[in-house]
């Protein structure tokens, strides 16, 4: 009796298998959007060859900040308390600047009890990636209406929505946030390399992904629904990411005009031109095309603005080269010579 073959295990570009990214098993609705968007993040993570031990995934309160135990169990974990998971991945990132950071918030979390946080987040430029499910609803308290939610979308049950939704991007790319994103959890391709373009940026990437809630918020009269997304977003490019190991001319060019954008550590950003009106370089073009959107219903996706050049908060900090977590007590204490110095100083 002929034995099976042994199937191999495939590894990415540091010998890690899939495995090595992985979490537990979802405890969500079956169909929640915010599962694909944990799947993603794996396969971005393994594609991008990080070290799992080197990733910190960071959470507040809601649905969408139970995700990170469903994905990259190998890695650091924090979940804050409601709406404080933007300052307390700050004071992360200042004492290890070493870890990549992974945040992923809800439109309550983010929007409501956090925007404050939020806000300065975004304005310092914190090196992080800031995922935000958004689905219009908060789903753990059965299902009322967010701050995200459109003027005229209508849950499965109570009335339709009539306050002004805030805008995430809009609100992002006015604080002059360095990368601006906005997709799909059904939108798997484009989701993925938005994802693996972000966790290559050094500042804030904030991507707003649009999660339908399979529970309160998937009816066709809603504007989060899945059939809604799917039949009504307008997409400024498609979007290719090429790690900083694959040569260039190795990858598939799109058909059409293309733009690559290089990233801080040598990736690139491919974008097909889709409209040729948007340069992601531009902020009112930006503003413009969202704006454009909510006016027909739709919901305009892809890379909506970026800067390559704005300097990151461990940048402004001139943070040493050493994390503050890994420094000895010959760069923590600082000289007797020294706080003479500084005591002199106080008392000119």
């Amino acid at each position: 009796m002929s034995e099976k073959p042994v199937r191999a295990i495939k590894l990415n570009v540091i010998n890690e298998p899939k495995d090595s990214y992985t979490g537990g098993k979802s405890s969500l609705c079956p169909g929640c959007g915010h599962d694909q968007i944990s799947s993603v993040i794996v396969n971005s993570a393994w594609e991008n060859g990080l070290e799992p031990h080197r990733i910190a995934k960071m959470s507040g309160i809601g649905c969408s900040s139970k995700t990170p135990a469903y994905y990259l169990g190998q890695s650091h974990g924090f979940n804050t308390v409601h709406g404080r998971m933007p300052s307390v991945t700050t004071g992360a990132n200042v004492v290890n600047k070493d870890l990549t950071y992974l945040g992923v918030s809800g439109d309550g979390d983010s929007a409501s009890i956090g925007i404050g946080q939020l806000i300065h987040a975004i304005r310092r430029n914190v090196n992080m990636v800031y995922i935000i499910e958004n689905n219009g609803v908060y789903g753990l308290t059965k299902g009322q209406y967010s701050a995200t939610a459109d003027v005229g979308s209508k849950k499965k049950k109570g009335a339709t929505n009539e306050t002004q939704p805030i805008d995430l991007c809009a609100m992002a790319i006015n604080l002059g946030c360095s990368f601006v994103a906005r997709s799909f959890s059904g939108s798997k391709k484009q989701l993925t390399a938005i994802i693996k373009a972000a966790m290559s940026h050094k500042g804030f990437a904030l991507i707003d992904v649009i999660s339908p809630c399979v529970t309160f918020n998937n009816n066709d009269e809603s504007l989060r629904s899945y059939g809604y997304v799917k039949d009504n977003q307008a997409e400024l490019h498609s979007v290719g990411y090429i790690p900083h190991f694959s040569p260039l001319e190795q990858v598939e060019v799109p058909a059409g005009s293309f733009r690559d954008i290089t990233l801080h550590d040598g990736s690139t950003m491919r974008l097909e031109t889709i409209s040729e009106d948007h340069d992601i370089s531009d902020a009112v073009a930006a503003l413009g095309a969202l704006h454009q959107a909510d006016a027909d219903k739709k919901h305009v996706m892809g890379l909506l603005y970026f800067d390559g050049e704005k300097p990151a908060l461990e940048d402004e900090l001139e943070l040493h080269d050493t994390p503050i977590t890994e420094m000895g007590e010959e760069l923590l204490r600082p000289s007797q010579a020294k706080l003479d110095d500084v005591i002199a100083a106080l008392r000119g």
